[in-house]
């Protein structure tokens, strides 16, 4: 019973802290960013906590965050393994290629209407392609290393990116390319002083969706055959063999990496875009 008392008196005080933070108006917004996240995710991981110990749930069901955090900091050695496996191997690689594949593409196909036309419904039907039927025949032709899951990273990533940078490209006006006309401005003049500037906020959506679509890529396709290393195959033998705290801990890795990705993104795109108004503050 008090630990039930317990369980809701911290839900209620960090409920009503984070409600003060965000209404208060003496407090600097940086300073309301990084408090209102950290209590929240500091007072789920006790609530976590305490309703494993009060409800006596078993830890291959469920186990608490302290002996995942347990975990992993015994397994550093084969989360390390799995990260250079997985993400650097096998996401970034893959992100690398197919967002460079995907910018370049959409640069040619932009100055043709039939290939825009014709490029783009192709990319919709590509984007619906279920990554557990695209993943084995990707294993079958690249073999059970990082090409494989590489080669899945670029095509979830390929597509939303393309799709992102021919739309950026036409997201200046008419009265804009008009005037470059009337500054004789050639086709690359006016790629690279107007349209690319103008595309940077959809070419980073792009970006930044393909973040975390790459490193749940290359975890997925690991299901499907891999080396005895990857994030991947180590959730799925763990699962196998009830190592479900090992499991959680790799989820936890790829939840930080995949956050860090983002926020990277995110940070690049605020340098490069500083302009746009959505920047603005």
């Amino acid at each position: 019973m008090i630990g039930v008392i317990l369980f809701f008196a911290i839900w209620l005080c960090a409920w009503f802290l984070n409600i003060w933070l965000t209404n208060s108006a003496t407090i600097s917004s940086r300073f309301k960013s990084v408090a209102v996240p950290a209590i929240f995710g500091t007072t789920v991981m006790i609530l976590w906590e305490l309703g494993v110990q009060i409800t006596q749930i078993s830890a291959v069901i469920l186990p608490a965050p302290s002996l995942v955090f347990t975990t992993l900091f015994s397994s550093l050695d084969t989360l390390w393994i799995d990260f250079v496996q997985t993400v650097i191997k096998g996401a970034l690689r893959g992100f690398f290629i197919g967002a460079i594949a995907a910018f370049s593409i959409a640069i040619v196909i932009d100055r043709s209407p039939f290939l825009t036309k014709g490029m783009l419904p192709i990319g919709n039907f590509f984007a619906a392609l279920p990554i557990v039927g695209v993943a084995p025949i990707m294993v079958n032709w690249f073999g059970f290393d990082w090409q494989s899951k590489a080669a899945v990273v670029v095509i979830m990533v390929f597509f939303p990116i393309l799709v992102n940078t021919v739309q950026g490209l036409h997201a200046s006006n008419a009265m804009q390319r008009d005037l470059m006309k009337t500054y004789a401005s050639s086709y690359f003049d006016t790629l690279f002083k107007l349209r690319l500037p103008s595309a940077m906020p959809h070419i980073f959506n792009g970006l930044k969706i393909a973040t975390t679509l790459s490193l749940i890529g290359a975890i997925v396709a690991e299901y499907f055959g891999s080396p005895t290393r990857g994030m991947g195959f180590r959730i799925s033998t763990g699962v196998g063999s009830l190592s479900i705290d090992l499991v959680w801990a790799e989820i936890f890795v790829a939840a930080i990496v995949g956050s860090l990705f983002f926020g990277l993104m995110t940070w690049i795109e605020a340098r490069i875009t500083f302009w746009h108004p959505s920047q603005r503050k």
